[in-house]
């Protein structure tokens, strides 16, 4: 009697015949991209390589280095006008979304860090405008910036400084120059000699000379009582007058309006505000401990932590890195 014949596949030619189906099939799909991808044209080629280029730099720029330009001479002779920067941005915790929510780090600005933070003066037009303007402003590394004033000029939507006032610590101006209090100490020291013993190198920019205060603040003496319409002592109008040709040209404005202050604080002692602000520039500025002063190099010339008070740890986007342009220029911050 003849042997019945299996005729059912064993378990290696079950093997064999799926991995053919797999190998076929995909060999179909490739040969299918191929196509698609031979029929694509040359624009199309160009346009999603563009796509995913701009989605590359998106996310370098909001999460790890963005680019800036340097639009004033508040930071010379550290940036100059139209030096071309990056700033860390993932040191100090990055933000999720521009102007959204940000990320926190362990690493908190220390003071002499050359920081980019938020202006508090800004006055944004939506949060929808403001995510569209860094877009493209980090699309083109700087270049194309659509947030302009009535001028055509780009507005101060981000302030570059250096973190000088720290948690806890009392600020003095006197005549120009940076005075220090730190947190916890009482004694007083001058912010030049503090930065000589830790041999930071970098400059402190003045451009009013220092014979020049006594008529300066004889000027804004002058003013003080020219707004109160009140005839100016022959003494201090005189030596306004003689300083004004000469000292006037850039002119230490803090000590200007603290003089100023002085002479109306005295004249209206019933005025809270006057008594106050006068009061403030006097006996220095205190830094909350959430909050950092930030004052420019060039302190004659650089709307600062003097003006606007010190600004939130958390509104503190990044770390100036290093100059690419130009290229003569090119290194690292400090």
């Amino acid at each position: 009697m003849a042997a019945a014949i299996n005729t059912k596949p064993d378990f290696f030619d079950r093997i064999q015949i799926i991995t053919e189906r797999y190998l076929t099939h995909r060999a179909k799909i490739q040969n299918i991209k191929k196509e698609k991808q031979r029929k694509k044209s040359a624009l199309a080629d160009w346009i999603e390589a563009f796509i995913w280029a701009v989605c590359v730099v998106l996310l370098i720029n909001q999460y790890l280095f963005q680019a800036y330009q340097i639009p004033s001479g508040s930071m010379i002779d550290t940036l100059l006008v139209g030096d071309r920067i990056f700033v860390n941005k993932i040191v100090y915790g990055p933000e999720m979304l521009p102007g959204v929510a940000k990320l926190t780090s362990p690493i908190k600005p220390s003071r002499n860090d050359v920081i980019i933070f938020e202006n508090p003066d800004y006055h944004s037009r939506g949060i929808v405008f403001d995510v569209v303007q860094r877009i493209l402003y980090m699309m083109t590394f700087s270049i194309v910036d659509i947030d302009k004033d009535e001028a055509g000029k780009p507005k101060a939507h981000f302030l570059i400084k250096r973190a000088i006032g720290m948690p806890g610590d009392i600020i003095y101006n006197k005549r120009g120059d940076m005075y220090m209090r730190f947190a916890g100490e009482d004694r007083v020291v001058a912010e030049t000699v503090y930065n000589a013993q830790r041999g930071w190198k970098h400059n402190i920019t003045r451009l009013m000379p220092a014979d020049g205060y006594p008529f300066l603040e004889a000027a804004g003496k002058t003013a003080a009582y020219t707004d109160m319409g009140i005839s100016v002592p022959s003494e201090i109008l005189n030596l306004a007058r003689d300083g004004s040709s000469i000292y006037m040209e850039d002119p230490d404005y803090i000590t200007y309006e603290t003089k100023r202050l002085e002479v109306l604080r005295a004249a209206f002692p019933q005025e809270a505000r006057f008594a106050k602000e006068y009061s403030r520039r006097v006996q220095g500025r205190y830094v909350p401990y959430t909050r950092i002063l930030p004052l420019g190099d060039n302190r004659d010339n650089s709307h600062d932590g003097r003006y606007f008070g010190p600004v939130r740890i958390s509104k503190i986007l990044g770390k100036g890195s290093f100059k690419y342009w130009p290229v003569l220029r090119f290194g690292s911050i400090k």
